[in-house]
């Protein structure tokens, strides 16, 4: 092989090599150029620093030895004397780079493989970084493709321009593949790997049924019906809410079709999955409900605080709401994002008589009255002798078969009642040797203190070193069984959220760190109040 042969020759395999690779033909060019370079290094030495290049118009070859100028040459092999390097440049300095050119050689046939495996590895790389640019962007699509192979249960893809694998664990169940099928899946993964970009498929992914009637509804991919939420149990069941930004078009009937039709294409390439298509709504109650059907709601109550909302439905429809194994309300929760607990009018009417009945009980002992007393109180909504305590007079004086008098004396025996209290857990306190520092931490009452003090936390300091999950609390799970383990201040209805900032407020108090300079204003207006 002689390197001066064909001028063009050099460019004819590059077009046809970026042509059949599907890159870039400079890239090729680059890696000829550097294969050439190290076949001449075999024939000009190892150390010699040799370049090659390739005109990309006359396919023309030019060889060279890169030479440092310098004062004092220590190695020939890449270095020159200034006096030598002006016979090739008369602007020559200590520093500069002088481009020597080299004669054409012939190749060897050990020298002609190296270079050939050379040319090969950078092609085979930039293909590599073509395929992972092309396709990390096209995370979130469907791709359609044939089946290469099938090995132990994982399907490889031929997308054309890449290859894919949808794993045994992203297909739906029962689904099979052979060799030469047409896949469609979405892309959800991308990654850079030794061996080149592995593209990740699935066909269990939510957000492949939310595509799929993106390319079955105009409306969907036109952007005036919009899929706020998709919840699947693949192969089996699914629910996706719509919402319509055109109030003149109806999203479930937009995605329903005529006679079914565009439902019916989705549900076929998900290999007969039941789909329920609901109207999303911003109101968590009636999206709530409208999740659950085809199961009549009767009655939600929502609790913002913890993420959780019950639902009463009649005891005939208690089965449907819950559906096979669970599967409508967790299939209701994933797609509302709240945790949902179903309850017949029957247990809820019984959990509601348990309640009253407590309250009432606490209310006759607390503040010393007859049954009837309580049971008043209990069914005007009052849920402690704190909530008594403190509320307006005039609403206990407005309580049917009270008078002011009444409320007053009643409201009266709730204070003692919490004073006597207070000092009884003020008395457990001092016997516990909690500090009296520790009340004036922000959000710790007495009671809290004892507590404390039961757990060996007793000044301002303890407080200050102990972590969130000492307060209220943590979960561990462990071989498939969830251990709860409890705080120091289970029972007094604290959220992480309330332990970080009493932990946070015995610090500060501590000195352990400054208070935010928010908090420092409004202590310097109060003291300068004061």
């Amino acid at each position: 092989m002689v390197v001066a042969a064909n001028r063009l020759e050099w460019l004819q395999i590059a077009d046809a090599v970026a042509r059949e690779k599907s890159i870039d033909r400079q890239i090729v060019l680059d890696a000829m150029e550097d294969a050439i370079a190290r076949a001449a290094r075999s024939r000009y030495g190892a150390e010699t620093d040799v370049h090659a290049e390739i005109s990309t118009k006359t396919g023309e070859l030019r060889l060279a030895r890169h030479l440092q100028v310098v004062d004092s040459v220590e190695n020939p092999a890449v270095e020159i004397t200034v006096d030598e390097a002006k016979r090739h440049n008369p602007a020559a300095q200590v520093g500069d780079v002088i481009a020597d050119p080299l004669p054409p050689f012939d190749f060897g046939r050990i020298a002609a493989q190296a270079a050939k495996q050379v040319i090969v590895q950078k092609v085979r790389e930039a293909e590599r970084d073509r395929q992972y640019d092309e396709y990390k962007d096209r995370i979130g699509e469907i791709v359609n493709g044939a089946v290469k192979r099938v090995e132990y249960g994982n399907v490889f893809v031929d997308l054309g321009r890449g290859e894919a694998i949808i794993r045994r664990d992203e297909m739906i169940p029962r689904e099979t593949f052979k060799v030469g099928d047409r896949a469609r899946a979405y892309v959800y993964d991308v990654r850079r790997e030794p061996r080149g970009p592995q593209i990740f498929l699935s066909r269990t992914h939510p957000q492949f049924m939310a595509k799929l009637f993106g390319q079955e509804v105009p409306e969907i991919y036109d952007g005036i019906v919009e899929v706020k939420a998709v919840a699947r149990d693949p192969g089996s069941r699914a629910k996706i809410a719509v919402i319509s930004r055109d109030s003149s078009i109806d999203p479930v009937g937009a995605c329903v079709g005529m006679r079914g039709s565009r439902v019916q294409a989705v549900v076929g390439e998900l290999q007969g999955e039941k789909i329920d298509i609901i109207p999303w709504s911003p109101d968590v109650a009636t999206f709530v409900v409208n999740a659950l059907q085809p199961a009549e709601v009767a009655k939600v109550v929502l609790d913002e605080e913890a993420d959780k909302i019950e639902v009463v439905v009649p005891d005939e429809q208690l089965s449907l709401a819950i559906g096979r194994r669970g599967q409508n309300v967790r299939l209701a929760s994933q797609l509302t994002g709240w945790d949902i607990d179903i309850l017949t009018e029957a247990e809820e009417s019984e959990r509601r008589q348990k309640e009253f009945v407590t309250r009432t009980d606490i209310f006759m002992n607390a503040l010393n009255v007859d049954e009837t007393v309580g049971q008043l109180l209990a069914s005007e909504g009052f849920r402690t002798v704190e909530e008594v305590a403190y509320v307006d007079p005039s609403e206990l004086a407005s309580i049917e078969g009270f008078d002011e008098e009444t409320g007053a004396e009643i409201q009266s025996r709730a204070q003692e009642y919490l004073a006597a209290v207070e000092a009884e857990f003020d008395e457990k306190r001092r016997a516990l040797g909690v500090e009296d520092g520790l009340r004036e931490v922000a959000g710790i009452t007495t009671a809290m203190m004892v507590a404390l003090g039961e757990n060996d936390v007793k000044s301002v300091e303890d407080l200050a070193g102990c972590a969130t999950d000492d307060l209220v609390g943590w979960t561990e799970r462990k071989d498939g069984e969830t251990t709860r383990h409890s705080g120091y201040l289970d029972g007094f209805d604290l959220s992480r959220q309330d332990a970080e900032a009493i932990i946070m407020a015995a610090r500060i108090q501590a000195g352990w760190v400054e208070a935010p300079a928010e908090e420092a204003e409004d202590t310097t207006e109060a003291t300068a109040e004061a």
